[in-house]
């Protein structure tokens, strides 16, 4: 959501960082508090309306706050919140933001029936219908939204990054750096910020015995690395991303992310992605791996699951 402006674009400098969280129960509250507090915020989940006010009321914070809104509290409403929210942006000694985690109905009904909880506002009828009534419910309340976040397609990883995007406390911290190898055949992942498409390099996929291998056993890297035109375009793609890594960072961005991509997504996509992410590590910076296709093979779908909603495997690799 680029076009959206935060409440302390209008705040004071001084005033303390308060971040409001709620969305659809699904879309990943409970994941995005996890993360706030991984960025230093003080993550209070699950705190009826009634008592923000009183937790507000005190000499200030030593770190900004975040806080879950689940309609599951007893005092939960729209207008409740909407009133809070128009309370709170009165104060001058806070910067209240609201982060709004939203998802389509199709995947928050696969994850229902992935996890087998029952929704929240289920009483009698299918999940479907307790989905779609809570989307209804809380639409004034997206519309409000400082930060909106489609969580449909978005892994932890995925989702960690995108939150430290609009909410990294320390801006100028070290810049890390995650690279990514898919298939086309999938779709581009989202977040990518440059991408390399690996298709014309030789493909391990024809020799029958590499086609079980994928892009981290040696036999697979040196078919690819093999390829005439394999050193060339390694050594541009490097020195291109660590031209423009140190502008990034200037630039205040706390986290890039590069993607490598090829038909299947596990020869050659994959061997980039390793090869790339040891040399910019050796370079000194912080990275972190994912290979998507890999992930979604190693943590095979439920029957009737396309494996959307999927859990992340990363390693962090420091020179």
């Amino acid at each position: 959501m680029p076009e959206a402006m935060s409440a302390m674009d209008s705040q004071d400098e001084r005033a303390q960082r308060l971040v409001l969280i709620t969305g659809p129960s699904g879309a990943g509250r409970s994941t995005a508090i996890n993360v706030l507090e991984d960025l230093g915020y003080e993550a209070i989940d699950n705190l009826p309306l009634s008592l923000i006010p009183r937790l507000l009321d005190g000499p200030a914070r030593p770190m900004p706050l975040a806080l879950g809104l689940d309609v599951r509290n007893r005092d939960f409403s729209v207008a409740n919140l909407i009133e809070l929210i128009d309370r709170l942006t009165r104060l001058p000694e806070y910067a209240p933001e609201l982060l709004f985690l939203d998802c389509t109905t199709e995947q928050l009904l696969r994850r229902f029936n992935e996890t087998r909880r029952r929704h929240p506002l289920r009483t009698e009828g299918s999940p479907l219908d307790a989905i779609l009534a809570e989307r209804d419910m809380l639409a004034p309340i997206r519309a409000r939204a400082d930060v909106l976040v489609d969580t449909s397609e978005l892994s932890p990883h995925d989702l960690k990054a995108e939150l430290a995007r609009w909410f990294e406390t320390e801006p100028g911290r070290r810049l890390t750096v995650s690279v990514q190898s898919f298939s086309y055949k999938r779709g581009v992942p989202r977040g990518v910020d440059m991408m390399f498409d690996c298709r014309f390099l030789a493909n391990p996929h024809w020799r029958r015995e590499l086609r079980p291998l994928d892009g981290r056993d040696s036999a697979v890297q040196q078919y690819v690395m093999a390829d005439s035109r394999f050193d060339e375009f390694f050594r541009r793609v490097r020195d291109l991303v660590l031209f423009a890594l140190p502008a990034h960072l200037e630039e205040g961005k706390a986290h890039l992310a590069i993607g490598f991509g090829c038909t299947g997504g596990r020869h050659r996509s994959v061997t980039m992605a390793e090869k790339m992410a040891d040399a910019l590590a050796k370079a000194g910076w912080q990275v972190s791996i994912r290979h998507r296709e890999l992930e979604r093979r190693e943590k095979a779908p439920a029957p009737g699951d396309d494996g959307h909603v999927r859990a992340s495997r990363t390693a962090l690799a420091q020179g």
